[in-house]
């Protein structure tokens, strides 16, 4: 019983393991003249038998009739063979169960008769994905969503390595979105609260990639994964882009708020960083000028006026002293 159980878990997954090859396929109009030929030869036979057994010559008769026959059901075999293929079409053909091959020959096309034929385009198509809930790299949910650019390569194993080979590369599509967004932050700020890090130091990191600034190269990614995911039914991906990428209902509260308090913040640190310089210029020219003495205390006064009229957000309140510094 053991031994049994030990042999079903490591036997390996049966796959369906067929590549496409080229089928037999001609001209098809040549092969509906000579049908058309023939049937018409075969009606004739047929008559001209029924004519002689009307006048009793039995041997001319079965002499006529059975040719006539045989060509007529011959014609109708033939009929069967036939194929109106558009640009864009294949046709993968089976004969009895068997595969034959993919006929790519566009138009009035004269295969095997009596086998099976198959639909299978090789247009380029895209869909896009449903909107998904992931949680990215740092754990906060994102919604997201793909659209998928892709084709068939390879019809035999569009055929009949997957059931619908569509539904295949749809749920194949969504799995590989959610792993690969999973793999990376939403964003350099995101990234720096989980870290401990600057946002200039994400930012300057060549490895870290972020959904939101480095969404092409995620996109690629993204290419590469799901083309190893679905290259067992016969598919390629060309391209992927994302459509939507935003924080969950649930907390796009709150990260709006913190991308405002970070905006803010970098306002204020701009504001300081161009009143100091502003500060800086207008002690030194008045030094320059020689006709104002600054000494520390003075100088320190002016600096904290000079940085609450720049720095302050509200209008400048001018104080009249009638007397002096020090008194």
């Amino acid at each position: 019983m053991s031994d049994a159980t030990s042999t079903a878990v490591t036997t390996p997954p049966v796959r369906v393991d067929i590549q496409e090859k080229p089928g037999f396929a001609v001209g098809g109009w040549p092969v509906l003249a000579l049908v058309v030929l023939g049937a018409a030869a075969s009606a004739v036979l047929v008559v001209m038998g029924v004519v002689a057994g009307e006048s009793d010559d039995i041997g001319r008769a079965v002499a006529l009739t059975v040719p006539g026959a045989v060509l007529g059901l011959a014609a109708l075999v033939a009929l069967t063979g036939f194929s109106v293929i558009q640009p864009g079409a294949t046709r993968v053909v089976t004969f009895f169960g068997a595969y034959v091959g993919t006929v790519r020959r566009t138009g009035l096309s004269f295969t095997v008769p009596l086998t099976g034929r198959r639909l299978v385009p090789v247009r380029v198509q895209n869909f896009e994905t449903q909107t998904l809930k992931v949680n990215e790299k740092t754990g906060s949910p994102v919604e997201v969503s793909a659209i998928v650019v892709w084709q068939v390569a390879d019809t035999a194993k569009a055929a009949f390595a997957v059931d619908q080979y569509d539904e295949f590369i749809t749920t194949q599509s969504e799995a590989a979105l959610r792993h690969v967004v999973a793999t990376h932050p939403y964003d350099a700020q995101a990234q720096a609260a989980a870290s401990d890090q600057t946002e200039e130091e994400v930012e300057r990191s060549p490895r870290i990639l972020t959904l939101r600034e480095n969404g092409a190269e995620v996109a690629d990614e993204l290419v590469v994964e799901l083309n190893e995911r679905i290259h067992i039914a016969g598919l390629e991906v060309l391209e992927v882009r994302l459509s939507n990428l935003s924080y969950a209902a649930e907390i796009a509260g709150a990260m709006l708020q913190r991308q405002q308090a970070q905006a803010v913040l970098d306002a204020r640190q701009v504001m300081v960083t161009g009143a100091v310089g502003l500060v800086t210029e207008a002690l030194a020219a008045l030094e320059k000028s020689g006709d104002i003495e600054l000494d520390p205390e003075r100088r320190a006064s002016m600096t904290s006026n000079l940085m609450t009229v720049l720095v302050g957000g509200g209008s400048a309140t001018p104080v009249l002293n009638v007397g002096s510094l020090y008194s």
